[in-house]
C-alpha cells in the first residue's frame, strides 16, 4: 500500500479534528436527527424569583417537536353508469405536512450544583440509567453527549426534554434524597 500525500495527510487531519470539534455540541439521536448538547456552565442562571438562592437552576431550549403527516385526498370521486357499471375509480392525491406536535420551550428548572457533579455521582448516574435500559455506553463518570441523551430520554418520557439532569430526576433516579416537605 502506498503512502498517503502529505497534503491530503493534512487535509484528513484537518477533517478529523473540526469532526472532533463538533462531537461536543451535537449529537444523533436513535431516529438519526440532530440534537444540540447543551453546554451546562452556559446553561446556569440566577434562581427565579421567590424560590430558595440556595439551589443551582438552568435555562434549556427544547426544540419544537414536528410530525410528519402523510394523508390521500379525493380529487375525483368514482364514476359509474346508470345501470351501475364503473366507468373510473375515483381518483386521489398524496398530501405530506408537518404538523408542530410541542411548540418550542424555554425551560427553567433547579438542578443539582456542578460541585455535586463528581465522577461518582455521574457513575451513579450512568447506572441508573443503564438499569432502565436508557444509557448504552461505559460506566465513564463523564457527563458526555451519551449521558446527556440518556437524561434527555428519561426526563423525555416525564415532561421535561432537556439533557441537563434536573433535581426532581435526580431525586427520581434515587440519587438524592427527597426533602420531607416533598414527600
Amino acid at each position: 500500500m502506498t503512502p498517503l500525500p502529505s497534503a491530503i495527510r493534512a487535509l484528513w487531519a484537518v477533517a478529523l479534528a473540526a469532526l472532533a470539534g463538533c462531537a461536543d455540541t451535537v449529537d444523533y439521536g436513535d431516529d438519526g436527527t440532530a440534537v444540540p448538547v447543551p453546554d451546562f456552565a452556559s446553561a446556569q442562571i440566577d434562581p427565579p424569583p421567590g424560590v430558595s438562592p440556595d439551589g443551582c437552576w438552568v435555562r434549556d431550549i427544547a426544540p419544537a417537536e414536528l410530525e410528519t403527516v402523510t394523508r390521500q385526498i379525493e380529487v375525483a370521486p368514482a364514476r359509474e353508469a346508470e345501470d351501475g357499471t364503473p366507468i373510473s375509480p375515483a381518483r386521489f392525491r398524496t398530501e405530506t405536512v408537518q404538523v408542530i406536535k410541542r411548540e418550542r420551550q424555554e425551560l427553567i428548572f433547579e438542578t443539582p450544583c456542578p460541585d455535586a457533579l463528581t465522577p461518582d455521582f455521574v457513575s451513579t448516574l450512568q447506572r441508573a440509567l443503564d438499569a432502565r435500559g436508557l444509557y448504552r455506553g461505559p460506566i465513564s463518570g463523564t457527563m458526555d453527549v451519551r449521558t446527556q441523551l440518556a437524561v434527555r430520554r428519561y426526563q423525555n418520557a416525564r415532561g421535561l426534554p432537556s439533557g441537563l439532569l434536573s433535581m426532581q430526576s435526580a431525586r427520581g433516579l434515587g440519587l438524592l434524597a427527597t426533602p420531607r416537605d416533598q414527600l
